[in-house]
């Protein structure tokens, strides 16, 4: 029985079938490089004079699939040439078809994930509004969700029963529940960000935990990227309940500060300089005209204090320390021009004629010892 098996393997006629399987198979392999060298970069080109984005999106997202379904039709083709393999066997047919299957999905997902731009082209033409928040978790549920059809149908494919599968959840669920309750408290907490929308992509946020630029808002979480550059990832649970300081909805940038002049000024001079200052801010370009308070406020321990609170029309950082700097070297020339001087602390000391006479008497003392 061994030596007629034996003899059945390396018969002439399997050999040859073998071969010819074989050159299959490399055929198709040979026509997946043509495809992904040359004829993909055809159809790109095709669709690139079409003008249109949701073209390029799905040729794109298919690219590597479609490669891979080559080998999937050669595996399939060559198969009916291999003597100890038929095309009509169940298992293999199964196979066949959750291969297609894992490679139209595989496509769909890479199409999700480029759902975010397909919704912003979306929005724009349109006029739908949708919050740039909005849109990542848009894209993420898409490819969840298909997932999970691609995993029921393939369940099917091979027999199992997803409806069972689903209630064997239903009957763990509280088990389920338990186990995830932070899960859950940080999906509300991104449900959360997402209705009341406190802040949104690119935007500059501050809170107890982290300030910086958000980057990301996923299901569970939200990464900010901060001015060192580091990327801190927050659990939305604990960013949903934390007070949220939003510096890109600033309509203008704040300045206050105190500018303490010598007590020696003379009240005149005084007045003047505070005058003048409030003419500069008034008709300064980069100052907001509509809150402009400079006022002599406070008697210091040593100045007296002017109080500047104004504000920038621009809200950009760079610029509003440039227009600082402006309206500070400006300063400098009043009080330059009104021969007034910028108080710093100081500290008079009185002695008055007995402490002197003190003085002299302990000096001759101090000396001898």
């Amino acid at each position: 029985m061994n030596w007629r098996f034996w003899e059945y393997i390396i018969h002439y006629d399997h050999w040859y079938s073998l071969m010819i399987a074989g050159a299959i198979f490399l055929g198709f392999l040979v026509a997946k490089g043509l495809f992904a060298k040359y004829i993909f970069k055809l159809i790109l080109a095709f669709t690139h004079k079409t003008k249109s984005d949701l073209l390029d999106y799905i040729v794109k997202s298919y690219e590597k699939p479609v490669g891979w379904l080559f080998v999937i039709v050669g595996v399939y083709i060559a198969v009916h040439y291999v003597p100890f393999l038929e095309q009509d066997n169940e298992l293999f047919r199964h196979f066949i078809r959750s291969s297609v299957i894992i490679v139209i999905t595989w496509g769909l997902y890479n199409l999700a994930s480029s759902s975010s731009l397909i919704l912003m082209k979306i929005n724009d033409r349109i006029s739908l509004k949708i919050d740039q928040i909005l849109i990542p978790f848009i894209s993420k549920a898409i490819r969840f969700i298909v997932i999970a059809i691609s995993f029921s149908i393939i369940a099917q494919e091979f027999g199992y029963k997803v409806s069972g599968f689903v209630a064997g959840l239903g009957l763990g669920g509280l088990a389920f529940a338990l186990a995830a309750q932070e899960v859950i408290k940080n999906l509300f907490g991104g449900v959360v960000i997402i209705t009341e929308k406190p802040f949104t992509m690119d935007d500059w946020i501050e809170t107890p935990s982290v300030e910086g630029i958000v980057e990301d808002i996923t299901f569970r979480s939200t990464r900010v990227r901060t001015f060192a550059e580091s990327l801190v990832t927050i659990p939305n649970a604990t960013l949903s309940n934390e007070p949220i300081t939003n510096w890109s909805e600033m309509g203008k940038r704040r300045i206050y500060f105190n500018l303490g002049v010598e007590y020696s000024t003379p009240k005149e001079k005084l007045e003047t300089v505070v005058e003048r200052i409030r003419e500069l801010l008034e008709n300064h370009d980069g100052i907001h005209p509509e809150t402009i308070v400079v006022r002599f406020t406070e008697y210091n321990n040593s100045s007296l204090d002017i109080m500047l609170y104004f504000f920038t029309k621009t809200t950009e950082w760079e610029e509003h320390v440039k227009i600082k700097e402006d309206i500070n070297l400006q300063i400098m020339d009043i009080l330059s021009e009104e021969d007034v001087s910028v108080a710093f602390p100081t500290r008079t000391l009185y002695l008055d004629a007995e402490d002197e006479s003190i003085e002299r008497m302990a000096k001759p003392f101090n000396q001898d010892k």
